[in-house]
């Protein structure tokens, strides 16, 4: 047994003008399941495929409350496109974030609603990603880490040391999952969280009975009566788990 990770879920104000500026950002399209949802994708995707994390926004009442430790590193090909990419994305209404990087070869912007992101420099790993090269989550131990995220989904542990361990799904596509040491307080108000589903035929209670035996812990966020479950992994970080298609 294993779970998908099939979307990363940003919490917003709005959420058609910050699902149209992700659309934008990654070159996707834009679809809704209802009200105060938008669905961004690539276009013909057939959800859920490996090939790619999508993105959800979901819009709330006060995004302010909502603070994960996740965001998203974008892909590029050149120094070239990386310039040409950090250029379209303000035009877009990005604007750039100081969150302590000093002198680096990426570049930190912040999305229209505060969200900060990375747009890497060329990478040889990231070639074959697509727009998001990995999704990054903040931890004190990635090893621990490790452990529960890789046993958790079907993705594949990559590399791991004290700093950081890679993930990415078993057939050998799509982002990675990045699990970062970080230390002290996070000074950086993200809303982005991660959301897994049961392969066709999977239980959700049996899956969730299996993450709750590997060390997560139930969150209420006030969820109310919802078909997903939403859990905390062993260092607080809070994801869901949906509903099996």
């Amino acid at each position: 047994m294993a779970l998908q990770l099939v979307q990363v879920n940003f919490k917003a104000r709005d959420d058609s003008a910050l699902g149209r500026f992700w659309a934008e950002a990654l070159g996707w399209g834009v679809s809704s399941e209802g009200p105060g949802v938008t669905n961004v994708e690539p276009l013909g995707f057939a959800w859920p495929d490996p090939t790619a994390v999508c993105v959800d926004v979901v819009t709330v009442s006060d995004p302010e409350t909502v603070k994960y430790r996740a965001h998203l590193d974008l892909a590029t090909t050149s120094a070239a496109h990386q310039a040409e990419l950090v250029e379209r994305l303000l035009e877009l209404g990005a604007t750039p974030a100081d969150v302590g990087q000093g002198d680096v070869p990426w570049t930190v912007l912040a999305d229209p609603e505060g969200n900060v992101f990375c747009v890497l420099e060329p990478r040889e790993i990231y070639r074959d990603t697509g727009p998001i090269a990995t999704v990054v989550v903040n931890c004190e131990d990635p090893r621990a880490m490790a452990r529960f995220w890789s046993e958790a989904t079907d993705w594949t542990l990559h590399e791991v040391n004290d700093d950081h361990a890679r993930l990415r799904s078993s057939k050998g596509v799509g982002p990675y999952l990045e699990l970062l040491r970080t230390s002290g307080e996070e000074t950086v108000w993200n809303r982005v969280h991660l959301d897994l589903m049961p392969y066709p035929g999977d239980d959700q209670a049996v899956e969730v009975a299996r993450l709750r035996a590997l060390g997560a812990t139930d969150a209420d966020v006030g969820q109310g009566d919802v078909p997903w479950v939403c859990l905390a992994d062993p260092e607080g970080n809070e994801f869901c788990v949906l509903s099996p298609r």
